[in-house]
């Protein structure tokens, strides 16, 4: 990963910490701290702007375009696993939660553990599912109404610069983005990682299929992101 960041510094992009390296048991990467906040979800007030949704999708752009320019190996180890076409290299995880604010707007990603080769509309579903948000009604304090949460899905992808080929495509890629998430977990559980037992007892895996299901009964090809 050092690589990697190393490269998004060289690229230009700004909204990610630079490396220095390895501590001196090499277990732990060395990198910039980033001052700011983060730890939100989507009952933030800065979270749940408009000016909020526009300046995460130009620094998920942003950090694509920069990252598509990476040189992969073929010893390259990716946590998850790459999916194809690899354009870009997804960060895996750019969520609220792993997004440093300033005031009131997305500034950076941090916590690239997740990130690996794929389609950019991959991790756009992913982020755009976590800020749109695109969660079920049943999650009653974080969900929107269908028409707010279609508005700002069309927005986010107008401002990320999707195709029509994109756009058709994204609520299905967010729901299948969200199994495979659960099956990741799942995976890693069976391995015996105690954080991903923890999720699942908590319930994380039923909050996830549960909203993929929604997406995909609510987001039709037609009408989730139409162009504003």
């Amino acid at each position: 990963m050092q690589r990697f960041l190393a490269h998004l510094a060289e690229a230009g992009f700004t909204g990610a910490p630079r490396p220095h390296g390895l501590s001196e048991n090499g277990e732990e990467e060395i990198v910039d701290f980033l001052p700011g906040e983060v730890g939100h979800d989507f009952a933030a007030p800065q979270v749940r702007s408009d000016a909020s949704l526009i300046a995460v999708a130009r620094l998920l752009r942003s950090f694509h375009d920069a990252s598509a320019s990476f040189a992969q190996r073929p010893d390259d180890v990716w946590q998850l696993p790459a999916r194809e076409p690899a354009e870009v290299v997804c960060h895996g995880d750019a969520a609220t939660y792993n997004t440093v604010f300033r005031d009131q707007l997305p500034v950076a990603f941090i916590d690239f553990d997740t990130a690996h080769p794929g389609p950019r509309v991959w991790d756009v579903a992913y982020t755009a599912y976590r800020f749109v948000p695109l969660y079920a009604p049943d999650e009653v304090e974080l969900t929107l109404p269908v028409p707010e949460a279609r508005r700002r899905l069309t927005l986010f992808a107008d401002t990320y610069g999707l195709s029509d080929r994109e756009r058709a495509a994204l609520p299905a890629v967010a729901a299948v983005r969200l199994r495979a998430l659960v099956e990741w977990m799942y995976a890693e559980a069976a391995e015996g990682h105690p954080a991903f037992a923890r999720h699942i007892t908590e319930g994380h895996d039923r909050r996830y299929l549960t909203d993929a299901q929604w997406i995909e009964g609510t987001f039709g090809p037609d009408a989730g992101c139409q162009r504003l």
